[in-house]
C-alpha cells in the first residue's frame, strides 16, 4: 500500500481526503500542529501514524521531526493545511502577512525539503492544495493570495528541479469550497454562509486521489476546480 503524509487532516478538504484514503486501506502519516490534535486524529483514524510539527513555525519543523519516528518510505506528500486572514493592504499588520506566508508557503517548502530524500527514492509525488486565489487576487485578499501565488511558484520550480528524480508535482486550485475556512471567510466578508453554494470537499478529494492514482506515464501538473452551478 502507498504511504501518504498529509497536512490539514483535521477538517475540510484534508479530512475528506484522509477519510477516502483511510477507507481504501492506504497507509497514512498525519501531521498535526500539537499533541492534542494528534491524539484526536489517532482516535478518529485508528492505526494511522501521527507526527507533530507546528506549520506556523517553519524554522522548527526540522527539529520537531528529528525527535519523532517517520516511516522508512513515503510515496506522497500532500499539503492541505493553510490559514487565512483577509484585509486591505492599507489595514493588514506585518504579523498577518508573516503568519500567512509562514504557514501557507514557507512551511510547505521546508516540509518538502525535509522529505525529498524519501520522495526521490520512492519516485513519489508532492501535491499542493492551493486556491483560486493562487491564480487571481481580489481586493482584501492580498496577503493570502500572495502566499498562494508563491505556493504555485514553489510547485513549478520543484517540478522542474525534481523531474530527473522522477518526483511528480501537482498543484490543485479549488474555488470556494464548503469548509470551516470558507465559513471564516464569510464572517470576515460580513456575508451569510451557505455551504450548498460551494464545492463539496469530497469533490476536491476526488481530484486529489485522481492525481495520486494516475499511472506513472503521466502527471497532472495544474488542476483548477470551480463550483458546478
Amino acid at each position: 500500500m502507498p504511504v501518504h503524509l498529509i497536512t490539514g487532516s483535521g477538517s475540510g478538504i484534508g479530512a475528506a481526503l484522509t477519510s477516502r484514503l483511510y477507507a481504501r486501506g492506504d497507509e497514512l502519516v498525519l501531521l498535526a500542529r500539537d499533541i492534542g490534535r494528534a491524539k484526536e486524529l489517532a482516535e478518529r483514524f485508528p492505526g494511522v501514524h501521527t507526527v507533530v510539527a507546528d506549520l506556523a513555525q517553519p524554522g522548527r519543523i526540522s527539529w520537531a521531526l528529528s525527535k519523532q519516528q517517520l516511516p522508512e518510505r513515503i510515496d506522497s506528500l500532500v499539503h492541505v493545511a493553510g490559514v487565512i486572514d483577509l484585509g486591505a493592504v492599507a489595514d493588514l499588520a506585518p504579523s498577518s502577512w508573516e503568519s500567512q506566508l509562514a504557514a501557507n508557503l514557507v512551511a510547505p517548502a521546508e516540509l518538502t525539503r525535509l522529505l525529498l530524500p524519501m520522495l526521490r527514492v520512492s519516485r513519489g509525488q508532492v501535491i499542493f492544495v492551493n486556491s483560486g486565489a493562487g491564480l487571481r487576487a481580489h481586493a482584501g485578499w492580498s496577503a493570502y493570495a500572495a502566499s498562494k501565488h508563491g505556493l504555485k511558484a514553489l510547485a513549478d520550480a520543484l517540478r522542474a528541479e525534481e523531474h530527473e528524480h522522477g518526483v511528480r508535482v501537482t498543484s490543485v486550485f479549488p474555488g470556494r469550497t464548503a469548509t470551516p475556512m470558507q465559513e471564516k471567510v464569510h464572517r470576515q466578508e460580513g456575508e451569510e454562509y451557505d455551504p450548498t453554494r460551494f464545492v463539496d470537499p469530497e469533490s476536491v478529494a476526488t481530484t486529489i486521489v485522481t492525481a495520486l492514482d494516475l499511472p506513472r506515464d503521466a502527471q497532472i501538473t495544474d488542476l483548477a476546480i470551480r463550483p458546478g452551478t
